[in-house]
């Protein structure tokens, strides 16, 4: 499957990816995109505010474009708008300014592709809409966790029908939500305590959340939330462990910039790493909830020179990495490619904490491990991640299973080792609009600034 720019879903017969090996110390700076989950987030929060928001820089993938599809579909208005003094056409991305309706719209279907946020998120809102709303997405989102946010939102006063804790799922809206404190176990995702909290302020009686299970993963991910409804206007107290509450109230309009893509920069910045040379990313935040910023800590662990300043972030490598043992409880999206670096690497590595990543996109850790075992790497699946020890790495084909992580660990793979070919790397466009492009531009050997597209 591979993805128009439109963010439709179709069945491509395209011939595998050839993978191009590094011609040499790279060069290179690299202008990334908007984060998908604060673009996710804000789109959200924006289409329940009381007045008209502004998106400046936002994510246009598969997974934002779906978001903002399906907030149409719910009456919400979302329209380009070019950066004032920017002529049209031109290499900046349009502004997007979302326009909330008086009423949320039901009656409707909303198609959430393979993206988490938008499976997850919206039925917490569709229970403020005026009528049932139906939520479907790919076939692989079909076997994704769901019955968390499900049953809690039943909890709350809604009702919901759904295939057993999966899409599809049909929320009976209702034009408001009684509200209330739930507990739930959301030890496979934090996507589900996110979807309350994002809509609760909207609840009547607003929303408190208590998680009881194993620790919850990814939690930065739910300090992002909690971040950008206090820039919302939003009262959150999150004072109490494992306990989130957002208080009854109205959402402001926002006018922010979406900081780039942190998780989306791993494979640019690790193939500094793996060929030598230098990359740079412009615009890397001091400050951020992104869990992607632990990147800066393993390249360093694992050989890279990483500086960051005013200007971004600069990471140089010499062409040596060694393994590392680290825990990505807590970002866990970076796993794949910390893998690929991993099987690139002269000492063994072992990745924890991230048995959870089996309910992503794909189950990520039998992926990796028949993938990265398929060209060489000697790899061990543990209960939570991944044992990986030194091979001789060699050619061959890298199944993507439809997850865009899985094509970018490919690529950084095929930058040292030749002749592998990466099976549907369009899947890329969940998150990058234009990985091949970036990718080709950042290996040019003459030095460049490639910019997103």
């Amino acid at each position: 499957m591979t993805t128009d720019t439109d963010g439709a879903a179709h069945t491509s017969a395209q011939p595998d990816w050839a993978a191009p090996v590094a011609p040499g110390l790279l060069d290179a700076t690299v202008v990334l995109p908007g984060s998908k989950s604060l673009t996710n987030r804000y789109l959200v929060l924006a289409a329940l505010a009381t007045e008209r928001s502004r998106l400046r820089a936002p994510l246009r993938s598969r997974d934002t474009l779906l978001m903002a599809d399906a907030l149409r579909s719910l009456g919400v208005g979302i329209d380009d708008v070019v950066p004032e003094g920017e002529a049209v056409g031109g290499e900046t991305v349009p502004d997007w300014v979302i326009t909330p309706p008086e009423r949320l719209t039901g009656g409707v279907g909303i198609d959430c592709g393979l993206a988490g946020t938008v499976m997850r998120f919206l039925p917490a809102v569709a229970a403020l809409a005026d009528g049932p709303v139906r939520l479907d997405g790919d076939p692989q989102a079909r076997v994704r966790p769901m019955g968390p946010v499900i049953d809690a939102l039943r909890t709350l006063g809604v009702h919901v029908d759904d295939d057993e804790g999966h899409l599809p799922v049909t929320v009976d809206g209702r034009g408001h939500v009684p509200g209330g404190a739930v507990t739930m176990d959301a030890s496979a995702s934090s996507q589900f305590i996110s979807a309350l909290l994002l809509a609760g302020a909207r609840y009547d009686d607003g929303v408190t959340v208590h998680h009881d299970g194993k620790p919850v993963p990814s939690e930065p991910h739910i300090l992002m939330t909690v971040e950008t409804l206090r820039d919302a206007g939003a009262i959150v107290d999150d004072s109490e462990p494992n306990t989130w509450r957002v208080e009854p109230s109205e959402i402001n309009a926002l006018d922010v910039s979406v900081e780039p893509d942190l998780s989306n920069a791993g494979p640019f910045v690790a193939a500094a790493l793996v060929a030598g040379g230098t990359v740079r990313v412009p615009g890397w935040p001091q400050h951020t909830t992104q869990a992607g910023d632990l990147l800066r800590e393993i390249l360093d662990t694992m050989g890279a020179d990483v500086r960051l300043d005013r200007s971004g972030l600069t990471v140089t490598g010499s062409g040596e990495l060694v393994g590392i043992d680290i825990d990505l409880h807590d970002a866990a999206e970076l796993t794949p490619t910390v893998a690929a670096l991993a099987a690139l690497a002269s000492t063994p590595s072992w990745i924890r904490g991230v048995a959870h990543i089996r309910g992503h996109e794909t189950d990520r850790l039998a992926a990796l491990t028949a993938e990265l075992g398929g060209v060489g790497a000697h790899v061990v699946e543990t209960a939570d991640g991944l044992r990986i020890s030194p091979a001789p790495l060699r050619g061959g084909r890298f199944r993507t299973y439809h997850d865009h992580r899985m094509a970018t660990a490919g690529a950084i793979i095929g930058l040292r080792v030749p002749g592998v070919h990466v099976e549907d790397i369009d899947t890329t466009r969940k998150t990058l609009p234009d990985f091949v492009g970036l990718w080709q531009g950042m290996l040019d050997p003459s030095g460049s600034v490639v910019l997103a597209r």
